[in-house]
């Protein structure tokens, strides 16, 4: 069964929401209301509301945000809803507990909502907030900020194993940062930087931890996405009454969900059959291919991948079956993840530069991807796109979701 989506809408990334005196509902709001105007939807047509979001009791000391979501848009109440948390995966998670009641039949319309605000607390607070994700008391411990910590001991085991090349660390940074430039809504689409931004020189690109260094690091920030799913039965009539065809309209053919142990050292001590760093990782994707009846990246148009730092943008290169282990590199080198290149990579800035507002991150990805296959993408669309693949992360890739949109037509 294929759930279509009808329309769905992405707050501005680059707002601190917190110094304009708003929070968590009014970020809910604007997403929710953004969505219901962009599908043309009432909000009375709604069945059911899932929302994606990792700290909210830690950032803003607010959980239930079910009910705060009928808060926000008062005609959503009396809804079935629920939240739904998985780190930085969150709002994936929202999407395929959507997705799954669309499936077996109990509801035919559902809002899906991914929300994180992470700018009303000082740097390290954040940090420590976030860090709550990986295993509290038994890694990243005494660092200043756990996520970069222990993304550098990805970065020094893949080295271990195959050779790390900052130099493409740097080109994926550079990359993102250029796309991001064309995005309206991406958090640093005005931000500017010198050529050894994006090399080893301490001054214009300290280090972070370890061998991580400032551009090699996603920010934090406030946002928040929705998309509204529906049934065959009910997209059908939405397009009927519109005079569209349900042919041209986006849909989520396949999904791949796994996870792995907490801990980073126990999946990076493994050492696994076919040389892959985290199977899991490659498993969900395989599983997003295989139910959508694809024959694999080769059928991919554009990607939406998890890039919180450059060392998961490679590493997620070489799990979707387009290289072997340790020759994402090269891949990098031959502009195969840049725009125009035959694998495109985040044309709208992916987390590094169109930003990481973390329970937001996985319902903003099918977003992006259902308009590039609906060909409304604006100034990121890549030409002749059908058919992009999304992969979100949470935690040390503790978490893995992938899902494939597909237009209608080709479903």
């Amino acid at each position: 069964m294929t759930a279509y989506i009808l329309g769905g809408a992405q707050t501005d990334f680059a707002r601190n929401w917190a110094k304009e005196g708003l929070g968590l509902v009014d970020l809910i709001r604007e997403a929710a209301e953004g969505a219901l105007a962009d599908a043309d939807v009432d909000p009375a047509d709604v069945d059911v509301v899932h929302v994606g979001n990792h700290a909210g009791e830690l950032f803003a000391g607010q959980s239930q945000l079910g009910g705060l979501t009928a808060s926000a848009v008062p005609a959503l109440a009396g809804l079935p809803a629920s939240r739904h948390e998985a780190a930085c995966a969150s709002g994936s998670i929202a999407v395929l507990a959507a997705d799954a009641e669309i499936a077996a039949g109990r509801y035919d319309l559902a809002l899906v909502v991914g929300v994180e605000i992470m700018r009303n607390v000082p740097a390290d607070r954040a940090a420590a907030n976030l860090g709550s994700a990986a295993w509290a008391g038994r890694e990243a411990v005494g660092a200043t900020f756990p996520w970069p910590a222990l993304f550098a001991e990805v970065a020094e085991a893949y080295d271990e194993r195959w050779g790390l090349d900052a130099a493409h660390l740097g080109a994926i940074a550079r990359t993102a940062f250029a796309n991001a430039e064309r995005n309206p809504l991406a958090q640093a689409r005005d931000w500017r930087f010198e050529p050894a931004a994006f090399t080893a020189d301490d001054a214009a690109n300290p280090l972070v931890e370890g061998r991580l260094r400032r551009t090699d690091c996603g920010r934090i920030t406030d946002g928040a996405a929705a998309v509204l799913l529906a049934s065959p039965r009910h997209a059908a009539a939405w397009a009927a009454d519109r005079g569209r065809s349900l042919a041209d309209l986006p849909c989520l053919t396949g999904f791949g969900h796994r996870t792995d142990s907490l801990l980073l050292a126990d999946k990076l001590a493994r050492r696994n059959p076919g040389g892959v760093m985290f199977p899991h990782l490659a498993g969900a994707v395989s599983d997003a291919y295989v139910r959508a009846g694809l024959r694999g990246p080769a059928d991919i148009d554009v990607a939406e991948l998890h890039d919180c730092f450059t060392i998961t943008a490679l590493v997620a290169y070489e799990h979707l079956g387009l290289a072997g282990p340790g020759e994402g590199g090269r891949l990098v080198e031959d502009g195969v993840f840049a725009p125009g290149g035959a694998f495109p990579v985040n044309p709208g800035g992916g987390l590094l530069a169109l930003g990481h507002p973390v329970g937001a991150t996985g319902v903003r990805m099918l977003l992006d991807a259902s308009r590039q296959v609906a060909g409304t993408a604006g100034t990121a669309q890549v030409d002749g796109a059908r058919t992009a693949l999304t992969l979100n992360v949470g935690g040390s890739f503790t978490t893995a979701v992938a899902t494939v949109v597909t237009r209608g037509g080709d479903a």
